[in-house]
């Protein structure tokens, strides 16, 4: 009998109480000190007890705060990731319908910048036609319980025919099967209007992501039109007209320039009168060109010419969970902690609902039915390699390359518990990090890319409100 390695302990002096959390089984408990001295007490091998502490002992064993070995729980780890992976409950396919753009975001070379767009990647409706096949097959081979489908580019909505098609197409499959379709769309809102809304609604529609780079002022200086007109007017404007039709998560992407213009941004919100319409805000750190400003850790893969991904978008691409709610591409990617956390507890200060900051992962790359489809038919592991030919891991035709296949075996090797986290305590609800981000910064994908300053502070967030709402 020991404390599990997953226990995580916040001490809060004004009530003699301790926040704790285990992040294998998410107990989560307000203690008093004497509790806690007692899992010390444990730990140092103490095994006779009063008759009140076997009851508090077998609380914590029920709760998975004490196990019987770290052998066992090291073996429970393994079979919860390899369950994980396996996971057949929910079949999860990202479509890339476009790698166009009509936004000429400064912090990003994809877009409507010289004659990209040009030349960018457009499913055609013969391609989404093979798109179509192949998600039928894998209902059949996986039998799901939940169909999810998100529409990201580029722009996804300067391919309507494409997106309609395909989400009138798929649920058809899906009712003759008895599986429910869910689709999140997401997209900069320029193009996002009533009738969007409810040509999909029948057909599962779930969310809609959008981003706002802060304020007015200044969301319309990092995200303008090419003739660099402003786009925050009619964005708002678009939410205003859907938001009583399908939950709206906010997204937004800062640097040291405009981080400061959120909460005018939340005050904002707060005033409109969809706001309790919002499902969720979560705001993420971006890079600007080939270099990183003091203070920010990238978001997204820049190659060396200093170009992302080779036009996925930069609003969502990384790892990350696909919300059932908005659509968010990436929970789990790269984030500087005290920015993070402060715009985390403003938004909360308004009311809004936020990722935790402790729920992150593990990355939807190690789910073996989690797929993104590029414009061409391409499949990868993660919408972040994308913009890497070379990782994808296959194609909806069916053809056979070699090339695919040592992708693919090279991604099969991924695993959510790295050797060098040891037995960090973060490991269920880390999976070692963002690939994307490994492969990006140490060249190996197979690395972790650890945040835990960001958990600890997010953890100390949980366990004050967690207090706070006991008390109430």
């Amino acid at each position: 009998m020991q404390p599990s390695m997953f226990n995580l302990q916040v001490p809060l002096p004004e009530t003699d109480e301790v926040f704790l959390m285990n992040t294998f089984s998410d107990a989560q408990l307000l203690v008093s000190s004497d509790v806690a001295g007692l899992l010390d007490r444990i730990k140092s091998g103490q095994r006779v007890f009063d008759e009140e502490e076997r009851e508090t002992v077998e609380t914590l064993v029920e709760n998975g705060f004490i196990v019987d070995s770290r052998e066992d729980e090291q073996e429970a780890l393994k079979s919860y990731f390899t369950a994980m992976r396996d996971d057949t409950d929910q079949l999860r396919v990202t479509v890339l319908t476009t790698l166009q753009c009509n936004f000429a975001c400064d912090y990003c070379f994809q877009g409507d910048h010289g004659d990209y767009n040009k030349f960018a990647a457009k499913m055609t409706m013969e391609q989404a036609d093979g798109v179509a096949r192949w998600i039928e097959t894998r209902l059949d081979e996986v039998r799901p319980q939940k169909f999810v489908m998100a529409f990201f580019g580029g722009e996804p909505l300067l391919n309507l025919p494409v997106m309609y098609y395909l989400a009138e197409k798929c649920h058809a499959m899906c009712e003759e099967r008895g599986i429910p379709q869910l689709v999140n769309v997401i997209t900069n809102g320029l193009l996002l209007t009533r009738d969007v809304v409810e040509r999909l609604l029948p057909h599962g529609l779930n969310g809609v992501k959008i981003t706002l780079d802060g304020d007015r002022d200044t969301h319309d200086r990092m995200r303008p039109l090419r003739g660099r007109q402003g786009t925050f007017d009619r964005i708002i404007e678009n939410v205003r007209n859907v938001a009583d039709l399908v939950p709206i998560t906010i997204g937004g992407n800062f640097d040291e320039s405009s981080v400061d213009s959120y909460p005018h941004l939340l005050d904002f919100l707060k005033e409109q009168e969809f706001a309790d319409k919002i499902a969720k805000i979560n705001f993420k750190p971006i890079i600007k060109g080939a270099t990183t400003p003091k203070g920010i850790i990238p978001l997204t893969v820049v190659s060396g010419d200093g170009k992302p991904l080779n036009g996925t978008c930069m609003t969502s691409a990384g790892a990350g969970k696909l919300s059932n709610v908005g659509g968010s591409m990436c929970d789990s990617c790269h984030f500087v902690d005290e920015k993070m956390a402060y715009l985390r507890d403003e938004t909360r200060r308004r009311g809004f609902p936020t990722p935790d900051g402790v729920h992150m992962g593990p990355c939807e790359i190690h789910r073996r039915n989690a797929h993104t489809i590029g414009p061409d038919g391409a499949i990868y592991a993660c919408p972040g390699f994308t913009g890497e030919p070379t990782a994808s891991i296959g194609h909806v035709d069916g053809r056979i390359e070699g090339w695919r296949e040592a992708a693919a075996a090279r991604f099969e090797h991924l695993s959510p518990h790295k050797e060098e986290c040891g037995d960090c305590s973060f490991v269920p609800v880390c999976g070692g990090g963002c690939s994307v981000a490994s492969h990006a910064e140490a060249g190996d994908m197979y690395a972790p890319t650890c945040h835990r300053g960001a958990f600890e502070s997010a953890l100390v967030s949980l366990a004050q409100r967690t207090a706070a709402s006991a008390r109430m």
